[in-house]
């Protein structure tokens, strides 16, 4: 089993399924079975149940996939904040896509000017980086940058280490 780990816009997806297509394993994305069993995307989710149902989803997905047949996993980002599925990934290999505040924010759309938005997203996303980097670190075999490579290379290279 191997999982990648990392914040939201690492390349955990894209790279996962690439990285699984060259292992000839399959591979399951947490956030898109999440999104199939709630018949929703995330950010409805959040919007209409609120974050301890996407939480509860997202804990259910990621420990289906943990469980499951050998496969290339990518993990929700937030999956790992979960005590249980920080249990599960003892048996894995974890590959933490390391990713720094700008790339994460363009993903986001949260690198271009805008009108100031309530709450102010970009701090959180800053603090929510902050906050979950040494537990990405702390879980991960194996860390690798995602802010420069490209996704086939960063599939290349993982794929070589781990064949």
């Amino acid at each position: 089993m191997i999982v990648l780990i990392g914040p939201p816009g690492a390349g955990k997806s894209t790279v996962g399924a690439l990285l699984a297509s060259r292992l000839g394993v399959p591979f399951r994305d947490t956030d898109a079975e999440v999104e199939d069993a709630a018949g929703k995307p995330a950010s409805d989710i959040f919007v209409d149940d609120g974050e301890e149902r996407f939480r509860d989803l997202e804990r259910a997905a990621a420990l289906a996939a943990l469980t499951g047949p050998d496969s290339v996993v990518a993990l929700g980002s937030g999956a790992i904040m979960d005590d249980r599925v920080q249990r599960a990934l003892d048996q894995a290999t974890v590959v933490y896509l390391a990713a720094d505040f700008g790339m994460v924010a363009r993903h986001a759309g949260l690198d271009r000017p805008r009108v100031v938005l309530p709450g102010n997203p970009r701090g959180r996303l800053r603090a929510m980086l902050a906050d979950r980097a040494p537990l990405y670190e702390r879980l991960a075999t194996i860390t690798v940058s995602a802010d420069e490579a490209p996704a086939e290379t960063l599939a290349a290279d993982l794929a070589g280490r781990l064949a």
